[in-house]
């Protein structure tokens, strides 16, 4: 940035700084990325040491308290709307939790210590630390419907796609937006038996499919952005991470939409009480408003996007991406960490 100041040194007389980037006192500002990636680092090794074990919960755990310890240091004042869980079914960072250091901006909060516990546990790729935050009301409450039917692209078809298109004529959308014929698209899908018609539609319609075992937030991202192999993903996956996946979207330029999904009757019934209409078909907008929002995440097992932690007996090594939705601006950052400052991080035999 350039600026001028008069030579009285009063004032500035005019900038280069585009006032599109421009934040006022009370808003997140360009600082706060790497804050967040702190966050996610410190989760991810916490969580790293349990790759392998088979035990997701002690690797959630770990994961959580680690976020929880490094959120307290950031300069915000946030509440976490999307989390663990109500308070009473969830001791660590449940739904209303308030984070940070509590001076700074307002700001809602979406965490996910360990997208992917299962590969984590198992020693599968894709298991990621993430975090998201956005301006203070501005990120969906889907009341108590943890999924939701959803379909990702990237910027090319972002203005085509419809989710209550069939997906042949969606997967031929995109096609043409991309100027590729429809056999040269890849479609992301969780592989659960609930997909099995959805997987045959694909296929029918000419394009392949790549199925994930879990971790649709890395997968959503994959969709959005370019050069990954995947141009869509489709199916049903969980409400929260479709919410943490419009963070990064927001950046990406692509579009998430989303209907609510419930599981049971119970589960309709509260989501129509809180008035959701669940027939509407959420855009990455509703799903979250602002357009000054962060996503970071790093890497707890080698992936798509990210690699793994790795552990040696002086260092440990990370890898991250974070996002700011203002600037449009995505980096990737390479931590190189003492062992011995993580200590208290590290899994007891």
């Amino acid at each position: 940035m350039r600026l001028l100041v008069s030579e009285n040194n009063d004032e500035a007389q005019y900038s280069t700084l585009s006032p599109a980037l421009a934040v006022g006192d009370d808003e997140p500002d360009r600082n706060l990325a790497l804050e967040l990636v702190r966050v996610t680092e410190a989760a991810a090794i916490a969580g790293g040491h349990w790759v392998g074990f088979g035990d997701k919960n002690k690797a959630d755990g770990a994961a959580v308290d680690a976020m929880r310890s490094l959120l307290s240091t950031v300069h915000f004042n946030g509440i976490v709307v999307i989390g663990e869980g109500e308070k009473d079914e969830a001791p660590m960072l449940y739904n209303g939790e308030q984070v940070g250091d509590g001076s700074g901006p307002e700001c809602d909060v979406a965490v996910d210590p360990i997208d992917g516990t299962r590969l984590c546990a198992l020693g599968i790729n894709n298991a990621l630390a993430v975090l998201a935050v956005a301006e203070r009301g501005t990120m969906f409450d889907p009341s108590a419907v943890f999924y939701m039917e959803k379909l990702v692209t990237g910027p090319e078809a972002a203005e085509v796609v419809d989710l209550r298109l069939p997906v042949k004529e969606n997967l031929r959308l995109i096609a043409k937006a991309k100027g590729v014929k429809v056999n040269a698209l890849t479609v992301m899908v969780l592989d659960r038996d609930r997909h099995r018609p959805l997987v045959q539609e694909i296929r029918d319609s000419g394009a392949r499919t790549k199925m994930i075992m879990d971790g649709d937030v890395a997968g959503a991202i994959a969709a959005a952005r370019s050069g990954t192999g995947v141009d869509a993903l489709m199916g049903i996956g969980g409400t929260p991470e479709g919410i943490v996946a419009a963070c990064a979207i927001k950046t990406l330029g692509g579009v998430i939409q989303g209907r609510l999904w419930p599981t049971s009757d119970e589960e309709k019934q509260k989501a129509i009480d809180a008035g959701h209409d669940l027939d509407r078909v959420l855009s990455t907008h509703d799903l979250v408003s602002s357009d000054n929002c962060y996503f970071a995440a790093t890497g707890i097992t080698d992936g798509d996007l990210l690699r793994g932690v790795r552990y040696d007996k002086n260092k440990v090594l990370t890898q991250s991406i974070v996002m700011r939705s203002k600037s449009g601006t995505i980096r990737f950052v390479d931590g190189e960490h003492q062992s011995h400052k993580w200590e208290s991080y590290a899994r007891m035999a």
